[in-house]
């Protein structure tokens, strides 16, 4: 069956992501401002949607009253931003997850593994201003949990930090994705973060920074367990 959102005619008349929602309706699926949504894209359709972005970003600007043809400083700045959030800190929505190496726990390690802190950055779905913060990730596997690369943490909580967030959903995303990856005991995860739309906006606070945590299985049974990874982190470095 032809999809007809594929279709010449369709793809002169309806914009590169009415074609993208329509395929994501159809699915049933979700597409909230941090899910990924590579599994739609068709090849090229990125690049396109690209030029949709850049010249509604140009209508902003002229809804905003800057003077794009005249003002040097903005004449490309309506394209510079497309670029920005679907090739860098929005790109986790429009890529599919990085490659992943996992190799089999030969050794049967089952102690207490520590990442972090691992530099995250994403931006506030309430008002896109940039979240600036750290991760720590420790792992309890068993002789059943496949083992990933160092880098391999840091590039996953990458993929899912460049997307518009909330930092309580991110951190369970992150969580749910290393719990899939790794199969291990237990699994916890702490992130420290910098908002600016409290830094810029608002009440303007530029001391304030979020906490928060997330525990899987041994961590949120084992008190010991818990206490000795969050004594082992240093969260005032």
């Amino acid at each position: 069956m032809t999809d007809s959102t594929n279709s010449p005619s369709n793809s002169v008349q309806h914009p590169v992501s009415e074609r993208i929602r329509t395929r994501i309706r159809q699915a049933r699926r979700r597409f909230n401002a941090n899910d990924n949504i590579a599994e739609f894209i068709e090849p090229g359709e990125l690049e396109a949607l690209l030029d949709e972005v850049a010249g509604k970003m140009q209508g902003v600007l002229e809804s905003l009253v800057i003077d794009t043809e005249n003002d040097h400083n903005t004449h490309d700045t309506a394209r510079r931003v497309a670029k920005m959030y679907l090739n860098e800190v929005f790109d986790g929505r429009y890529v599919t997850a990085p490659p992943v190496t996992e190799f089999p726990n030969a050794s049967g390690l089952n102690e207490l593994m520590i990442v972090g802190p691992i530099t995250v950055r994403s931006a506030c779905s309430h008002h896109f201003c940039p979240i600036m913060g750290r991760l720590w990730i420790g792992i309890l596997p068993n002789e059943h949990s496949n083992l990933i690369g160092l880098s391999k943490y840091s590039r996953l909580a990458e993929w899912v930090m460049r997307r518009p967030q909330i930092q309580e959903e991110a951190i369970t995303q992150i969580a749910d994705l290393l719990m899939s990856k790794v199969t291990p005991d237990g699994l916890a995860v702490v992130m420290q973060a910098d908002h600016f739309c409290m830094h810029w906006r608002g009440v303007k606070d530029t001391s304030a920074k979020m906490m928060n945590s997330v525990m899987r299985g041994s961590f949120l049974k084992d008190a010991t367990l818990r206490r000795e990874f969050l004594s082992l982190i240093n969260l005032k470095d």
